[in-house]
């Protein structure tokens, strides 16, 4: 089982982003701690993606703090993030592989046969030699996923990991995430799908307008939601 992260708790202490005098992260207090996956939830333009960005460290705040273990400006070497359309290289699904695998530093030595455990933690295996770009939607995500996960990371964001696909890769990448999470990785998505948050969430984030309106446990959550607007999001009304 692998240690507890070093980069955890990822602390985000009154954030805020602006694009264009705009607050896309707005004062946003977050503790994102070890343990089952945190699920990010809310309208589209809620601040999702900039929060997964801003806490894996791609962008800066323009205003507050973010700590990793404790500490700031920690690099992403133990960190990955999978965005919600991946691009793939032209090439096979193991030389994706062995790219990314290049690209963390891992001896080229070992890349068969980590190659070969990444493509079975996805469900990939026997693909290796074909044409990424030949995969369908749901592999290319799974393939996404291998990618970052050759970087062994301690965090894992992912952007909408199932958006667009259908139940039956949407069960394959939830399969995958729940492999993920029994690894000690912590998972940290945001999602659309309310059934699928309540499926893989230990804890559930609510953000509207660039804030974070709830942070709970997801049984909490979806029993006894503290706001008005959790209880519409709930409830299937929209939030505008």
């Amino acid at each position: 089982m692998r240690m507890l992260a070093f980069d955890l708790p990822i602390v985000l202490h009154d954030i805020s982003v602006f694009a264009r005098n705009v607050a896309i992260l707005d004062r946003v207090q977050l503790d994102l701690m070890p343990g089952a996956p945190t699920v990010v939830i809310g309208p589209n333009g809620a601040g999702k993606t900039t929060l997964l960005r801003v806490a894996m460290g791609l962008v800066a705040p323009a205003g507050g703090q973010v700590t990793w273990g404790g500490r700031s400006g920690v690099p992403p070497a133990r960190r990955a993030i999978v965005f919600q359309r991946p691009v793939m290289l032209r090439r096979s699904a193991a030389a994706n592989i062995e790219y990314a695998l290049s690209s963390a530093g891992v001896a080229r030595r070992e890349w068969p046969a980590r190659v070969e455990e990444l493509l079975s933690i996805v469900g990939l295996s026997g693909l290796g030699a074909r044409p990424a770009r030949r995969l369908s939607g749901g592999e290319q995500q799974r393939l996404a996923l291998a990618r970052a996960l050759a970087r062994d990371p301690e965090v894992l964001f992912l952007d909408e990991p199932t958006a667009s696909l259908d139940p039956a890769a949407t069960k394959a990448i939830e399969d995958v995430i729940r492999a993920v999470a029994a690894r000690n990785i912590k998972v940290v998505m945001s999602t659309h799908d309310l059934g699928e948050a309540r499926r893989l969430a230990g804890e559930i984030v609510l953000m509207h307008r660039g804030r974070v309106l709830e942070s709970t446990p997801v049984a909490q959550f979806f029993e006894s939601p503290k706001s008005q607007e959790a209880r519409r999001f709930i409830a299937g009304d929209l939030l505008v």
